[in-house]
Formats: structure tokens, sequence, C-alpha cells
């Protein structure tokens, strides 16, 4: 089923579940009123309007309403057939596919009431599952804010622009190919790329980067980024549906409809609970010889808690991931994440902070380190690459001038080109340089641990920029809180880098296990021989992991690089940081504690309700509504999991 259709067959299914719930709200107080509102008299009900009019006006006004005792119970008979009827209705296909579920036991005391004459406890129960999936919904709606939060920040409206005409359409409009105009402080619509102007933009809401990225002509701009103080003219790259911001979206909506394996709990509890209370049900009735206490016992049975508490405390916890910057695109991982006993870590971005250094400058050809690193700084301020904010801020410490920069394309395995003062310069890497300039190859510096990238000015061989990437200050206390806190046998470090640098990193984190110079492919082959033997995590960019990632029990992205729209990660870490892992970590322990408080004690509750009703001390409508308190109580544990709890690290 597609998004939209699943939406909408959840939009259906959730009018369906009001209109039951407000009519058996409606027969049940009709019925009330009918009953205690009406004087019996030989079996006869007359109402009786009492006026302070005068004698003749009062006699005018006395009305009496003849009902038979049948007639009294048309409310209920209306509610058990317009809203009982299709409930019994689904539970006997289910029944007819096999499929047993916790909810068995509520169509069982629906035709056990309607059977035995208790029209009032047989309304109840259909209010109890009716009434229990919309205080759901509405659970799940609050549990939802910040999905609607996203929603209210998306932009409904692009400026189009058409020689000197700025038209306003709608996001849903642009094509690819258009010309937009950015005005200042907007939030851009679409992905695309700046074709006029020169400005900032703030990415952080959607890469958790704390600073502003600079824009000039050939700068890639994403949706959901807010503009600077000027203008600028963009090209649309991609569709409003398909930008990265409305993938945002699209993540956050299907990880709410995901039906992950702790949901299908409850039917597994279901299994065990519902012959359980069919038994106590039968033994009160064979003890007592009254069949009304086999009717009250399943109706205190109903198993609402299984069927609320679960899915509640599930979305719960996605939106507290959500608001802590986590997006959870399989919350199967919340239930799984804490039977993983084997921990893998990419190394650029994961361990380390992903901004290197620069630590050393080889210029040739009679250029100096300022004028190779003014050059090169100058085109790096355009790249996202993960070096490029080492350089700028290298040139900021020698307080050195930028120049202007124009026609900025960034090609896979080519690096990033541009026009800087009207020297083409490309920023490339030694794989590159080795294959196109064999000839030039004597002139590169030696290679030496850490990272590089290698400058070409109008194609001739300018410089080598060398770069060491700092280890994140909580790599090491993180690491080795794994194995005592978090039950992690295994934890391993892979890498495509060179080994020295690989092994340097490993020895301040105390890592064992570490292989390096690893192609994807090594890296897939090695994930997957691992989860075969135990659950994994996989900790990486997502620029190369994508495989590793999906192989993986369990693939995280750190978002600083990954791209969110990635089908690979099962979360991602928009704020690149280690404290959020732990907090994944104890996100989805805490759920499955709260998802099972909600169940068993529910279930606990009910049992103590049965032996109750079983012994005689609970009518068939008090057993209703004793369950009905225990419905609510479940919810209200359930959605504890929205709430963020002191503390959700250890380390």
């Amino acid at each position: 089923m597609s998004d939209s259709s699943h939406t909408e067959h959840s939009t259906h299914s959730s009018a369906c579940e009001n209109t039951i719930t407000v009519l058996s709200l409606l027969g049940i107080f009709g019925y009330l009123f009918l009953t205690y509102g009406v004087h019996l008299n030989d079996e006869i009900y007359t109402l009786q309007i009492n006026t302070q009019l005068t004698s003749p006006l009062a006699n005018l006004f006395q009305i009496k309403f003849h009902f038979s005792t049948s007639l009294v119970n048309v409310p209920l008979l209306t509610v058990l057939c317009l809203g009982g009827l299709p409930l019994v209705y689904q539970l006997i296909r289910k029944l007819i596919k096999g499929d047993f579920g916790a909810d068995l036991l509520a169509g069982i005391s629906i035709i056990t009431a309607v059977s035995l004459d208790e029209y009032l406890a047989g309304s109840l129960v259909v209010l109890m599952l009716s009434g229990g999936t919309a205080l759901e919904q509405y659970a799940v709606r609050k549990a939802s804010s910040v999905l609607e939060a996203l929603s209210k920040r998306m932009p409904s409206v692009a400026h189009r622009k058409s020689g000197d005409m700025l038209a306003d359409i709608s996001t849903a409009q642009v094509c690819i190919g258009d010309t937009l105009m950015i005005l200042p402080h907007e939030i851009c619509p679409v992905d695309g790329t700046v074709q006029e102007g020169f400005g900032t933009m703030d990415e952080s809401y959607l890469t958790g980067e704390p600073y502003m990225m600079s824009k000039t002509i050939g700068s890639l701009v994403m949706s959901g980024a807010i503009n600077g103080e000027t203008a600028l003219t963009i090209r649309a790259d991609k569709l409003s549906i398909d930008s990265r911001y409305a993938k945002i979206m699209e993540v956050m909506r299907s990880s709410e409809h995901y039906r992950p394996n702790i949901r299908r709990l409850g039917d597994q509890l279901g299994a065990l609970y519902s012959p359980l209370a069919l038994i106590i049900a039968v033994i009160a009735w064979t003890m007592s010889g009254d069949v009304v206490r086999f009717l009250s016992v399943l109706v205190v049975a109903t198993p609402c808690p299984l069927l609320i508490g679960i899915p509640v405390t599930i979305i719960s916890s996605i939106s507290l991931a959500a608001r802590r910057e986590i997006i959870i695109k399989n919350p199967a991982i919340l239930e799984t994440i804490g039977a993983c006993r084997t921990a893998i870590f990419d190394k650029t971005g994961t361990l380390t902070y992903g901004r290197p250094t620069l630590t050393t400058l080889f210029p040739v050809n009679n250029i100096t380190e300022c004028e190779l690193l003014t050059l090169v700084a100058s085109l790096e301020r355009y790249s996202k690459h993960p070096l490029s904010h080492a350089i700028v801020k290298a040139a900021d410490q020698n307080a050195l001038t930028l120049l202007s920069v124009s026609n900025v394309v960034e090609l896979p395995g080519k690096g990033l080109i541009g026009t800087v003062a009207d020297k083409h310069v490309q920023i490339t890497h030694r794989k590159y340089f080795v294959e196109n300039f064999p000839e030039k190859t004597q002139d590169l510096p030696a290679m030496a641990g850490g990272l590089e990238c290698i400058v070409l000015i109008d194609n001739h061989y300018a410089g080598t920029l060398q770069f060491r990437d700092e280890v994140r200050t909580d790599s090491s206390s993180f690491i080795n809180h794994l194995q005592p806190n978090h039950l992690f046998e295994r934890v391993m470090l892979v890498s495509g880098d060179r080994e020295s640098e690989v092994r340097y990193l490993a020895e301040q984190v105390g890592i064992e296990h570490v292989y390096f110079s690893q192609s994807p492919e090594q890296k897939l082959e090695l994930v997957r021989k691992e989860t075969q033997a135990a659950k994994t995590i996989f900790l990486g960019d997502g620029i190369n992991d994508a495989p590793s990632l999906t192989a993986a029990t369990i693939g995280i992205a750190f978002g600083q690089n990954s791209d969110i729209t990635s089908e690979s990660a099962d979360a991602v870490i928009m704020d690149s940081s280690l404290l959020k892992v732990d907090e994944l970590f104890h996100i989805g322990e805490r759920m499955r504690r709260i998802a099972l408080q909600s169940a068993v004690g529910g279930m606990v509750l009910s049992l103590i309700g049965m032996i109750f009703a079983g012994l005689g001390y609970l009518t068939p409508v008090a057993g209703a509504i004793t369950q009905e308190v225990i419905d609510v109580l479940a919810v209200l544990n359930a959605l504890r999991a929205a709430i963020p709890p002191k503390n959700l690290s250890d380390f």
C-alpha cells in the first residue's frame, strides 16, 4: 500500500471509529435517560412534565409516553447493530484467517451479551473497543507534535522568476529547471543551484552543522534551509516532493505507519492471555451456575491495554527521539537495539569530528603558502566536504582576504572545480592526479598519516595540503562504556584509511579489533559475517557506508555528511554526536520497558478484575467500567515514553 493510500485508509478508519464511539455514547446516555428519567408503573413507563401553570393549561401540557420494556433498549440495540456488528464482522474475518488476536475476547463478549439480553454491557464493550482506538489515535496525534512542527515549517509558496516578473506559485507547481527567487530570511522551497547572488544559508535544521553555509553561483541549496540577508536566484533541480526537506517529512510519516515486532508482541501476549481468560470465565460459570458471571469475566478481560498501550509507546518514543535530533526511519530498531552485541564503527565523522585540521602545505612553482591557501580557501568555502571547513578556518587564522569565485562544480571522482580570480582551480585527490598526470607523480610529497588534497591551477600541479582529523573528546568514554553498560561483547573499527591513521585512532579510543584500507565491498562482507554471528550496530557517515548500513542489524548514520533520503540507515543522528547515539540506546530500551509495563500491567489488573467478576463482585456493566479505567491507566503510562527523563545517557 502506498503512503498516500495508507494515509487515506487510516483517515477513513479513524473516522469510522470516532463515529462508532459517538454513537455508543449517545446510545448509552439515551438508555440511561429512558431508564432513570422515566417512572415505571405496571410495566408501563409514564413521562410526566410537571409545570406551575394553571390547571387547564397543565392538563394540556401533561404528556404520557408509553414505552414497552423492549423499546427502552432501542438505543442500545442501535449501538449493537451499527457499532457492534461491524466490529464482530472484522473479528470473524480475522478468525477465519487464523488470526487469534487479543481482541477475540471482545467479540465473544459482545455476542454473549446480546444472547443474555445484557445490552448495556455489550454496548459498553463496543464503546471500549471504538473508544480505545479513538484514544490511541488522539495519543498518537499528541505524540506526533514533531511531525506537525515539520509540516508547519514546510514552505507552501515559491517565487518563480520569468524575465523581470516574479510570480507566487504553489511549491507543488515548481518544475525542474524553473528559476526561483529566495527572499531574505525565507525557507528554501526546493533543492537547487544558485544562478545569481551571493549570501549564506542556515542549514543546521537539516544537517546539524552549527554554522552558516556560504552560497555563490554554482552552489547547491537544500529545501528547508533558511536564507540569510540577501536574495538568491536558484534553478530548481528537484521537485518539491523529491527535495531533502520533503524526504524528512516522508521519513517521519513512514516511521509512524511502520509496524515493528514489538507491536506484534501484543498478539503474542494475547495468545496466552485469551485462553486464560476463557478458562477463568468457564470456571466461574461452572462453579456458580450463573452464565452472567461468564459474561462479567469476559467484559473485564477485554484486552485494550494490549491493543492500545504498545502502539502509543512506539509513537511516543519516535517523537522523543525526533526532539533529540534523532530521526528513526525504522521503529523496529527501538525493540532490537538492546539486543545488539557487536558495534562496528567507521572512522571519519563517527569517532572523529570529521573536521580535520590543516597541518602542512607543500606549495610548488614559486607559489607561496599564503597564495596557495588563499586560492584554495576561496573555492572551498562553497563546498560541504569535511576538509573545506579546515581550509577556510586556516585562512581566517592567517587573516587572508578571500577572492571572488564563480562556476563552482563538485564532480564525483574529480573533486571541487571553480574559477578563482580568473584562474581555473581544481582541488582533488592523489588517485586522480596519478591517473591523469603520471609524469608528475614524483613531484608529490611522501604519503603521511592523515588526509590530503592535491591542488591544480590551470591544470598544473600547484601543491598539496595535509590534514589530521581530531578524535572526539567523548570517543574513548563512549567506547569503554559499551560493554559494561550496554552488554556489547565486540567493538570494531573498520575504515578505508591507511593503517597508520586507523591504528592511531584505535589506540586513542581503546578499540582492539581494527580493520584498515577496507573497500566498501570488503566492509560489506565483514559486516555480513559479523551479523551472522550476533546482532550488530554499524555507525557511519552514510556516504560510502550505505551497503554496510543495510547489512547490519541496525544501521545508524551521522547526519553531518549523510543524506536523509538514503534508504540504507535505520536511524539518522542529525547532530553528529556520540551522546545522541547513547540516547538512542536508552530510548529503545526505555520504550520496550514502558510497552511491557502497559501491556503486562494492564493484563495483571484485568486478571485481578476477572477474579472479582468470577466471584460475583462485579456485574458485566461494572466490569466494563473497570476495564475502561485500566485502559486509561495503560495509555497514560504509554505516553510517558514521550516525556524525556532526567538522564538519557550514562557515560
